[in-house]
């Protein structure tokens, strides 16, 4: 789905363009992102160019690029698996570059898809998963109002490694 940019205070949400492909691509081969994100494999520019004109463009999702106003990009985030039948959808963030995490990016990011969710798209709960290793995410979405819903025992594997997989959500009457 095609959306116009947004302008909050801090951030723009921006349509994702080729050109953010080389931060994509740099950022998601970085091992901690991978762990966090569940990233199996490397990626490049060209896998990263496919996925913003291709997997990106769905007609389910609507994803951006946030950037600071000036244009830089900060990280990108999403609405997936929407399925306004059972007014439903998933949410993504990721914010890479620990120099651009802990400073009210991510929390305005998610706020205004929040309100997009709720608001334009008419949904009635917004879900995401989270790595249970992930502690700082875990705090963060707590933080902004998702309640745990469920954990996967040991369904995510990095790095011989196993680790739960926590269901979060939230929903429009918790939201407003």
């Amino acid at each position: 789905m095609k959306h116009e940019d947004i302008i909050g205070k801090r951030i723009v949400l921006r349509e994702q363009r080729e050109d953010d492909a080389p931060f994509f691509s740099y950022w998601f081969n970085q091992p901690q992102i991978m762990f966090q994100c569940g990233f199996e494999q490397p990626t490049n520019e060209e896998k990263e160019k496919r996925i913003i004109n291709v997997s990106h463009k769905s007609e389910d999702s609507v994803w951006f690029t946030i950037t600071d106003p000036d244009g830089k990009i900060i990280g990108e985030t999403g609405l997936l698996r929407m399925f306004p039948a059972w007014h439903q959808t998933d949410l993504t963030i990721i914010i890479p570059d620990p120099e651009m995490q802990n400073k009210g990016y991510g929390s305005e990011a998610i706020r205004i898809m929040l309100d997009m969710a709720f608001r334009e798209y008419e949904m009635h709960r917004v879900s995401i998963g989270v790595v249970a290793l992930n502690t700082a995410a875990l705090r963060f979405y707590k933080r902004i109002g998702f309640r745990q819903e469920g954990i996967l025992e040991e369904a995510y594997y990095y790095n011989n490694e196993y680790s739960d997989f926590i269901m979060m959500r939230i929903l429009d009457r918790e939201w407003k």
